[in-house]
């Protein structure tokens, strides 16, 4: 591949992005192994703005980090794999909502509604990769706590009329 620096496209490549088929069967295997998908370095260390568009593809695709190769990076690589502080809050709350609903005082049920989202098992395994982001990063709940509905009875004996 004729390329300048690695992770930045091809001259005269214009038809999508070279590196994805790489890129996502590198996250395939990761997953299926149970490991960390982490993309490999830029070259450019000094232009930041570059780093965070590359890092930026491998995170909406789903990698857990991206190598650094010099101290400038850091910060901006930080902030990328990341979650946002209303990402983590949510996921805190989807997690405690979870757990309540699926317990025997919030009728045990799998597969519930918060607020206008739909939460299932599903749901809380998303949520655990991204709390666990979170507190990785040092991060704290700024939300408050999943607050369990007072007239939960009335509403399962209304959904079963």
């Amino acid at each position: 591949m004729r390329a300048r620096v690695v992770g930045e496209q091809p001259e005269g490549y214009d038809v999508g992005d070279a590196y994805h088929h790489a890129l996502m069967t590198i996250l395939v295997a990761a997953r299926a192994h149970g490991v960390a998908a982490i993309d490999g370095p830029y070259l450019k260390v000094r232009d930041i703005e570059a780093f965070r568009r590359v890092a930026g593809r491998s995170a909406a695709l789903g990698y857990d980090g991206k190598w650094v190769l010099h101290p400038d990076q850091i910060a901006a690589g930080n902030e990328i794999f990341s979650p946002r502080q209303d990402e983590y809050d949510h996921a805190e709350l989807v997690l405690e909502a979870y757990e309540w609903h699926t317990s025997a005082a919030g009728g045990a049920r799998g597969a519930v509604m918060l607020g206008d989202e739909m939460i299932d098992e599903a749901s809380r395994k998303m949520a655990l990769v991204v709390a666990a982001k979170g507190r990785a990063a040092g991060m704290r709940r700024q939300s408050g706590p999943f607050v369990p509905p007072t007239d939960h009875k009335q509403a399962s004996a209304a959904r079963k009329s």
